[in-house]
C-alpha cells in the first residue's frame, strides 16, 4: 500500500469502510439500503478529495483492516470446518477404528505381493 497512489488508497479504504458499515449495521439490525447508499455517497468523494492529505492514515487503516479481516475470516473458516467435521463425525486423524473404512490395512499384505518397477 505504501507504493500505491493516494487515490487508490482512498478507494480501498472507502470500500473497507463500506464493508464494515454494512456488517455493523446488519448485526445491530438497523441496516437499510438508503442509509448505505448515503454513506457511500459521502465517504467515497470525501476520501478522494482528502486522499493526498491523509495518505499515511489511509496506509495504517488499510494494514490493520486487512489483518483484522483476514484474522476473522481464518477463525471463521477453521470454526466452520471444525463444526462440520464434528457434526458429520469425520475423524481426520483416524483415531477411532471403524469397520467400514476405505483405508488399506497393511497387515493383510505380504511382502511377496509387492514388486519393484524399474
Amino acid at each position: 500500500m505504501e507504493l500505491s497512489s493516494p487515490r487508490f488508497k482512498a478507494l480501498t479504504v472507502s470500500t473497507g469502510f463500506s464493508f464494515w458499515f454494512f456488517i455493523i449495521t446488519s448485526v445491530v439490525g438497523i441496516f437499510s439500503i438508503e442509509i448505505f447508499i448515503i454513506f457511500i455517497l459521502v465517504v467515497f468523494p470525501l476520501l478522494q478529495i482528502l486522499s493526498k492529505k491523509v495518505s499515511n492514515i489511509l496506509d495504517i487503516f488499510a494494514i490493520y483492516n486487512t489483518k483484522f479481516f483476514l484474522g476473522v475470516l481464518f477463525i471463521t473458516v477453521i470454526s466452520v470446518y471444525g463444526l462440520l467435521f464434528k457434526i458429520l463425525r469425520i475423524d481426520l486423524l483416524r483415531l477411532n477404528s471403524k469397520e467400514h473404512s476405505y483405508w488399506l490395512k497393511t497387515d493383510q499384505f505380504s511382502s511377496s505381493r509387492f514388486f519393484k518397477q524399474y
